[in-house]
């Protein structure tokens, strides 16, 4: 899986699909928060920052995760580019490397979770690198038939069923879960035409589990 993001980094901006996902993702969160330049963000796989550049001017400082050095190496060439200097790249695999040391006011994914094997595991660790009362917002498909990945992926969840998430994110600490459908993801799964729903789901890190 590694390999073939690396080797798709180039072209990941050429998709007017995932360029409008992103977009579309970035709108439905200002709308579900109030976000501000004094709010310090992480984005984790963040790919080649589609998201974290639509919602630059929205946030302080932003720093954009990835196991992919592919997309890392776009990314930075991109921020070259722009001339932006609040948002920042970052090696970080969370299921192997220490938490960073940095504490964050909200932390985002888009179409990240699904790759992720310890769903439990990575919740609790977002849990960990939020400030009091920090934001988690993750972007990602419903829970679909398998047919998503056309390219033989084995190692992904086949998205996520809505309350079975929210129990798993309300475990890890976090309560006021909300959710919405962000985007719908249109493909041609053999001859048929199929529709693929992205929620965006929202929560609030507790202060004090009980």
């Amino acid at each position: 899986m590694m390999k073939s993001f690396d080797e798709r980094a180039k072209g990941w901006d050429a998709d007017p699909m995932k360029v409008e996902r992103a977009r579309m993702t970035a709108d439905a969160i200002r709308k579900m928060l109030p976000l501000s330049r004094e709010m310090s963000a992480l984005e984790y796989g963040c790919g080649t920052g589609l998201i974290s550049f639509a919602l630059q001017s929205d946030l302080g400082q932003i720093t954009l995760a990835d196991t992919s050095q592919g997309m890392l190496d776009v990314l930075a060439e991109k921020i070259s580019a722009s001339g932006v200097d609040n948002m920042r790249g970052l090696r970080l695999d969370l299921a192997v490397d220490p938490l960073p040391a940095q504490r964050y006011h909200i932390t985002y994914s888009l179409m990240t979770l699904h790759h992720i094997h310890d769903v439990d595991d990575i919740l609790k660790k977002f849990h960990a690198l939020l400030e009091p009362s920090g934001y988690l917002l993750v972007a990602d498909l419903d829970a679909e038939d398998g047919s998503f990945h056309t390219d033989g992926s084995t190692d992904v969840h086949k998205g996520f069923a809505r309350a079975a998430l929210q129990s798993q994110v309300e475990a890890a600490g976090f309560a006021g879960v909300k959710f919405e459908t962000a985007y719908v993801i249109h493909k041609k799964i053999g001859d048929e035409q199929k529709s693929f729903p992205v929620f965006l789901m929202s929560a609030q890190k507790r202060d004090n589990r009980p």
